[in-house]
């Protein structure tokens, strides 16, 4: 697996997960009982939009940078926007918080993460950045396979009912990944049915993810929806238009923060034909 996240750090597709991310992690710890996060491809947990990577594509520019400029007026897009903030006041003024440094931002005291990345040098800045929260377990392992390991999770005599799984592949196999990402996703939902699962997937058109869509409509959740962003019209095949999230299992009125979120995303993040979408799979009866 070649894939290093650094060239890609605070782009469109980083903002849309990580909005909605930070939507998910606030509406689960309204609730006081603790949760346990998997991020089965963390990644370095933090990246510099000044290093050669990210600079190099310039990717950050067109994402992260755009909103900085402008005030959104948007609850959850502000949210995210007070993460990033939060991570550079810590680590620098070009610094940029991968999902696993906004877990951990966002959860609290009690709450535990495990977070799953197969290269080593990943895995090892990953471990340099968590060195000293006791909160956050750095796994060297394929992320899919971990998901056998770590559920349903259990610390100790503390057994975790609610929670959430974030999988953020490379798709380096293409449409192949939608195989190997469902097929876990079925095998963790048999075993952890009550938790949240977000799946994060690249969109170059959008017809062909018409069978993974009808797939994932079809996998044991109570409910599930798709969130979506387009910051290209859906025109060519040659690159990444856009990108989305299947929400399995959403907390309560996740839609309605991301369906306010998401135009605000497109007035800031798209070019001429951008658009976005809020699509119900299954709702819960």
């Amino acid at each position: 697996m070649n894939y290093r996240h650094a060239f890609h750090a605070g782009n469109h597709a980083d903002v849309l997960k990580h909005v909605a991310l930070l939507a998910v992690c606030d509406a689960l710890i309204a609730k006081p009982a603790p949760l346990f996060a998997v991020d089965t491809h963390a990644g370095r947990g933090l990246y510099r939009l000044d290093a050669d990577a990210a600079r190099r594509t310039g990717e950050a520019a067109d994402g992260i940078g755009r909103l900085l400029e402008l005030p959104t007026q948007c609850a959850p897009v502000e949210r995210y926007l007070q993460a990033v903030q939060a991570c550079r006041m810590a680590h620098g003024a070009d610094a940029y918080p991968g999902s696993p440094w906004l877990l951990a931002h966002a959860l609290r005291e009690h709450d535990r993460i495990a977070a799953c990345e197969l290269q080593p040098e990943e895995a090892a800045a990953l471990r340099t950045v968590f060195a000293r929260d006791r909160r956050v377990a750095v796994h060297s392992r394929d992320g899919y396979a971990a998901l056998k390991a770590l559920l349903p999770p259990r610390i100790g005599e503390t057994r975790f009912a609610r929670g959430l799984v974030l999988i953020d592949p490379p798709y380096e196999a293409q449409l192949e990944e939608f195989d190997h990402a469902l097929a876990a996703l079925r095998q963790a939902l048999e075993r952890w049915p009550q938790a949240v699962y977000a799946l994060w997937y690249p969109i170059k058109r959008r017809r062909a993810l018409q069978p993974f869509l009808r797939r994932a409509a079809a996998l044991p959740a109570k409910s599930s929806f798709v969130a979506e962003l387009m910051v290209h019209p859906d025109d060519s095949p040659l690159r990444m238009n856009g990108s989305g999230l299947l929400l399995l299992n959403p907390p309560w009125q996740l839609d309605t923060a991301l369906a306010a979120a998401l135009p605000v995303l497109v007035d800031h993040l798209g070019r001429a034909g951008a658009s976005w979408r809020l699509d119900w799979l299954k709702r819960a009866a």
